[in-house]
C-alpha cells in the first residue's frame, strides 16, 4: 500500500485573499449605484407627495370659489391647515351638508429625519401672503424642510 503524500484539498491563503479582494471591489463599485437608486426613489416619493398636496390645495380653493365652502372676507380661500384637507369641510351646496374631503391622509416628507414629527409637521407651509412656517394663516403651498441637494443639484426645499 502506498500512501499518497501531499494530498491537500481546499484553498490556499493567497487564493482566499484574492477572492475576498475581488468581492470587496465589486461591493465598493455597486454601493454608489445603490445609494443613488435609493435617493432617486425618495425623490420620486417627494414629487408625488408634493403633487398630491398641491392638487388638493387647488381643489379646495376651487371649491371655495365655486361657493361650496363658506369663507369670510378676511380669509384667502385656502385651507387653514393640511389636516382640513383630510378631515373635510361642509359642502354648502349639498342639501344633506355632506363633507368635501380632498385627501385621504397627509403623506410624510421622505427626507424628514425626525420620526417624532407628525406627517403635517414634516412639511414647510407657505401662506397666501408669502409667510412660511407653523404660524401661517392658511396653506397656499408646501415644501420639504430638507436642505439636502437633489440629484439635479436643487435643494429639496425649493421643489
Amino acid at each position: 500500500m502506498r500512501l499518497k503524500a501531499n494530498n491537500h484539498e481546499g484553498f490556499t491563503l493567497i487564493e482566499l485573499l484574492v477572492a475576498l479582494t475581488l468581492l470587496a471591489l465589486l461591493v465598493s463599485a455597486a454601493s454608489p449605484m445603490l445609494q443613488m437608486n435609493a435617493k432617486r426613489h425618495k425623490e420620486q416619493e417627494l414629487k408625488k407627495s408634493l403633487w398630491q398636496m398641491r392638487d388638493a390645495i387647488d381643489a379646495y380653493k376651487q371649491a371655495v370659489d365655486d361657493g361650496q365652502i363658506k369663507k369670510s372676507l378676511e380669509e384667502s380661500g385656502y385651507p387653514s391647515s393640511l389636516q382640513v384637507l383630510v378631515d373635510g369641510v361642509e359642502n354648502n351646496l349639498d342639501p344633506k351638508k355632506r363633507k368635501l374631503r380632498f385627501m385621504r391622509n397627509i403623506p410624510r416628507d421622505p427626507f424628514a429625519d425626525d420620526e417624532n414629527l407628525s406627517a403635517e409637521e414634516t412639511w414647510l407651509k407657505q401662506s397666501y401672503d408669502g409667510k412660511e412656517g407653523a404660524m401661517t394663516a392658511d396653506v397656499y403651498d408646501v415644501h420639504s424642510r430638507s436642505y439636502q441637494l437633489g440629484i439635479n443639484q436643487q435643494p429639496y426645499r425649493e421643489w
